[in-house]
């Protein structure tokens, strides 16, 4: 069954698991120091401490530990996990799609290719499965959040074709998935052209983990520590040079103004 196969274990006939597995490694460490270059080149961590520090002394009161952990749980429930910063519910579906399909992709694909990386060893049918379906979540909300949602395509009336390089992880992403999920369809079912898109689905995964200092790539890291600073700068009086929230809240809690496209 396609949908039950390891697509990796399969390489193992024409390539070895180390291969493969070495690459994974690389891009690993790809990503740890593109993001490491973006915090150094941007200065984006030494803005959030000083951003904290200037908002602590403006602060007109102190917190305690117990409300900085319940403000520490609020940011990880609602703008980490429900994607509370997106006020339009189209968009947030769309992000919630791609973040937890590239969540359960990229760990499945890590389990399947280290532990369970030949034939010899069964791989259980529940990981496949679950690769497939976070990769079809992840080209389900890529692919609407792209032909359809793109705010600025649509208030700035550009043209749909305009790339810029903010777009350069989605559309490595969207790249990378759809080839590999191509990759396996093909392998699984004998296709001949199965080692072309495999080679093209290298590329595309290594321009995705690669281009980390020129992509938002790494933007997935700093968000949570920039929400759970700005939950706390409203909690202790001081407005920080971030959006001031709406004056209702909006959906799911999110402490984030209401967008000005929808």
């Amino acid at each position: 069954m396609m949908f039950t196969s390891n697509p990796f274990a399969e390489l193992s006939a024409f390539l070895s698991p180390v291969v493969i597995q070495t690459y994974v490694v690389i891009m690993i460490v790809l990503v740890a120091a593109g993001t490491l270059f973006d915090i150094v080149h941007k200065g984006s961590a030494r803005y959030f401490f000083d951003n904290w520090r200037k908002s602590k002394s403006k602060g007109a009161k102190q917190i305690g530990g117990g409300e900085l952990v319940s403000l520490a749980i609020q940011t990880g429930l609602v703008d980490v996990l429900a994607s509370g910063e997106f006020c339009n519910p189209r968009r947030r579906l769309a992000h919630l799609l791609t973040m937890y399909g590239f969540v359960i992709y990229v760990i499945t694909t890590a389990v399947m290719v280290f532990g369970y990386p030949t034939p010899a060893t069964p791989t259980p049918a529940i990981l496949p499965l679950l690769w497939w379906i976070g990769g079809l979540m992840i080209c389900l909300g890529g692919y609407w959040f792209w032909f359809f949602i793109r705010v600025d395509v649509a208030a700035e009336g550009n043209s749909p074709l305009r790339i810029m390089r903010a777009d350069l992880f989605i559309l490595s992403l969207l790249a990378s998935v759809t080839l590999g999920l191509i990759w396996a369809f093909l392998q699984a079912k004998g296709g001949s052209g199965a080692t072309v898109f495999f080679g093209l689905y290298i590329i595309a995964t290594t321009v995705l983990f690669g281009s980390v200092p020129w992509s938002k790539f790494a933007h997935m890291f700093f968000k949570p520590a920039a929400a759970f600073e700005k939950r706390v700068s409203y909690a202790i009086g001081s407005r920080s040079n971030l959006p001031a929230p709406a004056d209702k809240p909006a959906q799911f809690g999110s402490a984030r103004e209401q967008p000005r496209h929808y």
